[in-house]
C-alpha cells in the first residue's frame, strides 16, 4: 500500500513487508517503474489519496484527494521522458489549490514521449489561449538528460484559475516562420550545428524566416547520457504552434544516427505536421479537447487535422467521465483548399470551477 506524502512504497511478496524508498524503482512487482513513479508524483501534487495495490501488482485502487500543488520536486523514472509526467501535470495544474511549482528530474528528450522542448512551445501557448497565462506560467529546462541514465532537470509551473474562457480556434492561417533547438550533450557541438545545416536545405525551399538555436550543455548541465537531437515548430500569423521532434538512439541501444539524417527526417516530419494541419498540432488535440470540456457553460470549437489513436481513446474518457459528447465535422480538402482532412470538434462545456482556489 502506498499512500500520504513518505515516499513508501509497500508491497506483499511471499507474506513478507517490503518498504523502500528509491528514485526509479520501488521493488514491488507492479507494471514498471516508471508507472510507480507516475502514482508517487500523483500523490504529491494531491491532498488525501488513498493508494493501494494488490499483492500481485495487477490491481490498482485509487481514491481522489484534493488537488493542493505548492512546491514540490520529483525524481522520475529514467524509463520515461520527463514529458510523460509533465503531460498530466499540464492538464491537472490549472485547477490545483495554491499554484503549482515543481522540480521534476530525469530524461528530457527521449523517442517515446513528447519532449520538454515541444510541450514548452507548443502546449503553453494553448494553455494561454483558455486564459491560463502570466509570468508564473513557465517551463524551464536546467539540465538536459538523454535515455539511458537521464540526469535531466526542469522546473515546471503554474497559475491557478477559476474558470476557463471558451475558445473559437477554427482558423490556423498560414505558416509565417519556423523556430527550432538543436541539442547536443556529452558529443561534439559540432552536432547540433549538422543537424541545423541539414534541416534547413530541406525547409528554406519552403520559407525564408527560419532560426534554429543551437543548445549545447556542458559540465553536469549535460546529464549522464550522451546524445543529440531537433525540435522544429511551425508558427502562423493566428498563433497556431505545429511540432515535430526527433532524438538519436539511447547510448548502446540501435545503430549510431548521422546529425544530417535526423536533421532532414525531422524536417519532413515537420512538413508532414503542417500537412496534417489543423489549429492544434497532434501532441495536444487531447489537451485542447480537456480544456473544452472543463470550460463554462458556452459553445468551444476548434479544428484539428486527423486523429490520432490516443484522441480517440481519449473522447471515449471524456464521455465516461464528464458525459459529455463532441459534435464531429468532417472538413474535406476541398474545403479547406490546403492540405488533408480536418476535423472541426465542437462541445458545450460542463462550467468547471475551481472551488479550491484560494482567495486572496
Amino acid at each position: 500500500m502506498y499512500s500520504g506524502h513518505k515516499e513508501e512504497f509497500f508491497c506483499s511478496e511471499g507474506g513478507e513487508e517490503l518498504a523502500q524508498v528509491a528514485d526509479t524503482s520501488c521493488g514491488c512487482p507492479m507494471g514498471t517503474y516508471f508507472e510507480a513513479s507516475f502514482i508517487r508524483l500523483i500523490d504529491k501534487v494531491t491532498n488525501g489519496s488513498r493508494i493501494e495495490i494488490n499483492q500481485t501488482g495487477t490491481t490498482l485502487y485509487y481514491q481522489p484527494g484534493l488537488l493542493y500543488g505548492g512546491l514540490l520536486e520529483h525524481d522520475c523514472s529514467p524509463s520515461r521522458g520527463i514529458g510523460y509526467y509533465l503531460e498530466s501535470l499540464l492538464c491537472l495544474a490549472p485547477f490545483m489549490k495554491h499554484p503549482l511549482k515543481i522540480v521534476l528530474r530525469g530524461v528530457t528528450n527521449d523517442q517515446v514521449d513528447p519532449s520538454v522542448d515541444v510541450l514548452k512551445a507548443t502546449a503553453l501557448p494553448l494553455l494561454k489561449k483558455f486564459g491560463i497565462d502570466g509570468e508564473s506560467l513557465e517551463i524551464k529546462i536546467n539540465r538536459r538528460g538523454m535515455p539511458p541514465k537521464g540526469g535531466g532537470e526542469i522546473l515546471f509551473s503554474c497559475p491557478v484559475r477559476k474558470v476557463l474562457q471558451p475558445v473559437q480556434f477554427t482558423d490556423p492561417g498560414k505558416i509565417k516562420r519556423i523556430r527550432g533547438t538543436a541539442y547536443s550533450v556529452r558529443v561534439s557541438p559540432q552536432m547540433a550545428n549538422r543537424m541545423v545545416e541539414s534541416a534547413r536545405g530541406i525547409l528554406n525551399k519552403f520559407l525564408p524566416d527560419i532560426y534554429i538555436y543551437t543548445d549545447h550543455m556542458k559540465g553536469v548541465n549535460s546529464g549522464k547520457s550522451p546524445g543529440f537531437g531537433l525540435c522544429l515548430t511551425a508558427e502562423t500569423i493566428n498563433g497556431t504552434v505545429l511540432s515535430a521532434e526527433l532524438a538519436s538512439n539511447p547510448q548502446g541501444q540501435g545503430a549510431a544516427v548521422l546529425p544530417e539524417e535526423l536533421g532532414q527526417n525531422c524536417a519532413k516530419l515537420l512538413l508532414e505536421e503542417v500537412y496534417r494541419g489543423g489549429c492544434v498540432d497532434s501532441t495536444n488535440q487531447s489537451l485542447a479537447l480537456l480544456l473544452m470540456t472543463l470550460g463554462q457553460r458556452d459553445v468551444s470549437k476548434v479544428l484539428l487535422g486527423p486523429l490520432s489513436p490516443y484522441t480517440v481513446e481519449f473522447l471515449r474518457h471524456l464521455r465516461s467521465f464528464f458525459q459529455i459528447m463532441f459534435k464531429i465535422e468532417t472538413k474535406t480538402t476541398e474545403e479547406e483548399h490546403m492540405g488533408g482532412e480536418k476535423v472541426l470538434m465542437t462541445c458545450v462545456g460542463i462550467g468547471f470551477c475551481n472551488l479550491s482556489k484560494t482567495i486572496r
